[in-house]
């Protein structure tokens, strides 16, 4: 695995990643890669780093692992690029999206590199995952390396807002300073959560854009 971190993230995640871990790390995935089918394509794994620089982050959005769907996953938590059907999370993300902001237009891509470029870093707590099994990279450590991403962005940042959708992103942002950031949580969008009304009327985004203005920062443009 070659680690295609833009110089910003090179320079704050340097010591993380020459620590061992992380070179076991490397050498897990690349074998991994090799072995079987495996997804985000390599040259994507970092490019939630690449679409969002450290200065400009505003908000955090923490997925699980990669969609791991032939032609789905890009490298941005919830994303797919233009074309691919929309996976069902995401389109319960795009119907809060609509109700939050009272728009009767619904997305018709799933591609959310536009929020990336606005400063929105969409990063799964896994950064890479095998074909048709779901969070089967789990093992490889990824956690630690995305651990300490977000303890960063909390230590040397202020002012960001992470959304935290399901257990398990409540649990990966336990260790956020609330006292310098916000940190807004709900059910995830998954269906099986959706339907339990865990997500739906969060208003995770318009909350989003009027704390933005509180400290006057530029609001996203979400649609």
């Amino acid at each position: 695995m070659q680690v295609l971190l833009p110089p910003d993230w090179q320079t704050i995640l340097k010591e993380e990643t020459q620590k061992p871990y992380f070179q076991a790390l490397q050498q897990a995935v690349t074998t991994a890669y090799q072995e079987n089918t495996c997804f985000p394509p390599q040259e994507l794994i970092f490019s939630t780093f690449e679409r969002c620089s450290f200065e400009d982050i505003k908000v955090v959005i923490i997925g699980q692992d990669p969609y791991h769907g032939d032609g789905e996953a890009n490298g941005l938590s919830f994303s797919v690029n233009d074309g691919v059907r929309i996976p069902p999370s995401l389109r319960n993300i795009n119907r809060e999206l609509c109700d939050d902001l009272d728009s009767i237009f619904m997305p018709t891509s799933g591609n959310l590199e536009h929020w990336a470029k606005q400063g929105v870093l969409l990063l799964n707590a896994t950064l890479t995952v095998q074909k048709d099994i779901p969070n089967s990279h789990k093992h490889l450590k990824w956690n630690l390396f995305t651990d300490a991403v977000i303890q960063k962005i909390s230590d040397e940042k202020e002012n960001v807002i992470f959304l935290l959708w399901g257990g398990f992103a409540h649990k990966k942002g336990a260790k956020i300073d609330r006292n310098k950031h916000l940190v807004l949580t709900s059910g995830h969008p998954s269906p099986m959560s959706a339907n339990q009304g865990k997500w739906f009327g969060n208003k995770h985004f318009s909350q989003t854009n009027t704390y933005l203005k509180t400290k006057g920062l530029q609001t996203i443009i979400w649609l």
